[in-house]
């Protein structure tokens, strides 16, 4: 399982029917926009990521459909950094989001349904939210520091569900 054979996630859009986010183990991001007939990765155009990084997390937003976030994580090799990024045009262009604040590597970003600068990061060490759009974090001190490994925000209630690495439901 350590020799790159493993897609952790896919993710298609909220938004658009036919647009599908893939993210590999060996730092491969692929979208596909019309239902996986054709693919393009979009991996290169990434700058900042050490090669070989895996892909945990894309979360496609649900507020604009050329939006998607992706985290990037290279702990096993040592490199507890953060690795949150942004495209806003289906993967031509991407930014790096601000990762000041954020003690150790990332997992897992959810965005709000109802606001889309409000944007939450479970880490390794818990709980981080932004205000603007990932510009700052700030961490969220109601959940202690465990590893967030995904989350969702609740359809009809608006809660935000998180599981743990620990196997907690919070």
């Amino acid at each position: 399982a350590e020799t790159h054979t493993t897609i952790p996630v896919i993710a298609p859009s909220p938004l658009e029917p036919g647009v599908i986010w893939v993210g590999t183990d060996d730092g491969n991001v692929q979208i596909t926009r019309d239902d996986g007939a054709s693919w393009r990765n979009v991996a290169a155009g990434i700058a900042g990521v050490p090669r070989g990084s895996w892909v945990p997390d894309i979360h496609p937003s649900a507020h604009d459909p050329a939006t998607a976030y992706v985290v990037f994580d290279d702990h096993r090799r040592g490199n507890w950094g953060t690795y949150l990024y942004r495209t806003r045009d289906y993967g031509e262009s991407w930014e790096r989001l601000a990762s000041s604040g954020v003690e150790g590597f990332a997992h897992v970003l959810e965005e709000a349904p109802l606001e889309p600068d409000l944007l939450f990061l479970g880490t390794e060490f818990g709980l981080y939210l932004s205000l603007d759009g990932g510009g700052g974090w700030q961490r969220w001190g109601h959940v202690p520091a465990v590893p967030i490994r995904d989350m969702e925000v609740h359809d009809r209630d608006g809660d935000l569900v998180l599981g743990t690495h620990g196997r907690g439901l919070w």
